[in-house]
This record gives C-alpha cells, sequence and structure tokens, in this order.
C-alpha cells in the first residue's frame, strides 16, 4: 500500500508513482536545492577523492566499522547543507562532508531528510 496517508493505491512498498512523481516535483531540482556549480566542482570531487571508500559506519556494518563499499555519494556531514548555511558556512567546503556508497546515502537521506522515512 502507498505510504502516503489515504492513498489506497497497491505498491510492493513506499509511494505510488502518482505521490513519488509529486514528492519529485515538491522536492526541486539540484540546483534550486542549492547544489550549483561549486558543489560540483569543489564539493563533490574533493570529498570522494577524500573518501574513496564509503565511511558509514551506521547500523548494520558491524561494530561501528566502515561499509567500505566504493563511495559514489559526497554527503554533507555531520551538518546538513541547510544547516551549514543558516550557520554561515561554505557548505562547497569538502571537510564538511563525506563519501558514502549508493545504499548508505539512500537510507541517510531517507532517515534524515523531509519527506524521507523521519516524516513518519
Amino acid at each position: 500500500m502507498c505510504t502516503v496517508a489515504g492513498c489506497p493505491e497497491l505498491t510492493p512498498g513506499g509511494r505510488c508513482p502518482t505521490h513519488q512523481a509529486e514528492a519529485e516535483r515538491a522536492r526541486g531540482t539540484r540546483t534550486q536545492r542549492g547544489y550549483g556549480q561549486q558543489h560540483r566542482i569543489r564539493f563533490r570531487p574533493g570529498v570522494l577523492q577524500r573518501d574513496p571508500l564509503c565511511v558509514c559506519t551506521e547500523q548494520g556494518h558491524g561494530h561501528g566499522q566502515p561499509c567500505g563499499q566504493p563511495s559514489q555519494h559526497a554527503d554533507h556531514w555531520p551538518l546538513s547543507r541547510r544547516e551549514l548555511v543558516a550557520a554561515g558556512d561554505d557548505p562547497d567546503d569538502p571537510r564538511h562532508g563525506r563519501g558514502l556508497c549508493h545504499r548508505c546515502h539512500s537510507r541517510e537521506t531517507a532517515l534524515h531528510q523531509p519527506g524521507g522515512w523521519a516524516d513518519r
């Protein structure tokens, strides 16, 4: 069943296609969310060069050991991009990020970003 309250659509998990499309439209583009040229040329390459392997030690990896899969995403951490901007810090400085594999980044985003699992 779709995870949006009141939606009767049967779906294998998460939102139905209609509600997923609505959520993506509301989310905005990368540029609208603040990920501009400096993110692409400075933040992401700097983080992935420093952390070529996923550094996530969250649940499921056992005893605080890093995941160790190849990093595919530069994740703002421990503060989010929004928090860095609000604090007057440079959100495109690679020291404000960590390299994560796709699986770990998806889990972190779903747990901590608006519209993710944390909304339930």
